[in-house]
């Protein structure tokens, strides 16, 4: 099941997040994954495990297990490489082993001091803040971005972690209009007015941390996990599925792409497994009721400013 994106790219509707996967891991994950059936993988030069998921990819396409033009690859532009974003994109490209991605994300809408391509560090300054670059315009990094396509390294351009006015003033300053914004949204951080904009301008709104950052949130940012909630935990004995397929299941319906990150087996399968049954609408509309526009994910720990301010 896929979702066609403006660039006319088709985009399957699930995929696997890398983020804190352990590299000696993540050989048997993607070989794992690929066998359940997943076809879209969703990596970033910040999660520092590119070459390990090129040199397993490089692995599958060389054993036969699957072909380079079945898979769906992402990833994301640093911070500190907005005024690098050529020569950024080239080093993912070589870490993956690919000729192309086929889709490269702006990862957050800052530029920060610039520490050396690829090396995705978030400098603080002497007082202990995100030293932000105030000289490269989201605009510039836009146009450099959409370079990338006219040079055939990637398919689809698409931004990352943008409100309504960015993703606004993007549409506005683009050649090519941004194929996806993937956001955090799951049951608890519905963000139902961004999502019904990006998908009123044909952008589409894939879910990183859809499940609510489960246990990986809970232990760094002390966050609250929507799969304790007893309306979800229902729905789930009422489908006689797991939470989590519940809340996938939701996203999907609500036309967002979801992207759950596991790194065990079992989950691999069970996140996977969410197309032989349909949420009601009422159920649907009940998920709705548990909205506490609570974001799990919160960088602010490690940059000392909050950006959502």
């Amino acid at each position: 099941m896929a979702i066609t994106l403006n660039s006319g790219f088709k985009m399957p509707v699930i995929g696997l997040g890398v983020w804190r996967m352990e590299d000696k891991d993540i050989k048997d994950l993607l070989f794992n994954a690929i066998k359940i059936g997943y076809r879209h993988f969703d990596c970033a030069a910040d999660y520092k495990n590119e070459a390990e998921v090129g040199e397993a990819l490089a692995e599958a396409f060389q054993t036969g297990l699957v072909k380079r033009e079945d898979l769906f690859i992402t990833t994301k532009l640093w911070n500190s490489d907005h005024g690098h974003v050529v020569e950024a994109c080239k080093d993912s490209l070589k870490k993956l082993r690919l000729d192309y991605l086929d889709l490269y994300l702006v990862h957050f809408p800052v530029a920060t001091r610039h520490t050396g391509v690829g090396a995705t560090a978030s400098a603080l300054g002497e007082d202990g803040v995100l030293d932000i670059d105030t000289t490269i315009s989201l605009e510039t990094t836009w146009h450099a971005m959409e370079d990338l396509v006219s040079m055939g390294f990637v398919r689809s351009i698409g931004i990352s972690n943008y409100d309504i006015f960015l993703t606004r003033d993007c549409l506005a300053y683009a050649k090519v209009k941004p194929a996806v914004n993937q956001i955090e949204t799951h049951p608890y951080f519905q963000r139902e007015s961004l999502v019904k904009f990006c998908q009123k301008h044909n952008i589409c709104v894939t879910a990183h941390t859809p499940l609510g950052g489960a246990v990986a949130n809970t232990e760094w940012f002390g966050s609250v996990s929507c799969l304790d909630d007893p309306v979800l935990k229902g729905l789930a004995e009422k489908y006689k599925k797991s939470v989590a397929q519940i809340v996938l299941r939701w996203g999907i319906q609500r036309n967002t792409v979801v992207i759950p990150k596991s790194s065990k087996l079992e989950r691999l399968e069970e996140n996977f497994h969410v197309f032989d049954f349909e949420l009601a609408k009422e159920d649907m509309d009940l998920v709705k009721t548990v909205d506490r526009n609570h974001r799990t994910n919160q960088p602010a720990k490690f940059w000392g400013i909050d950006l959502y301010a």
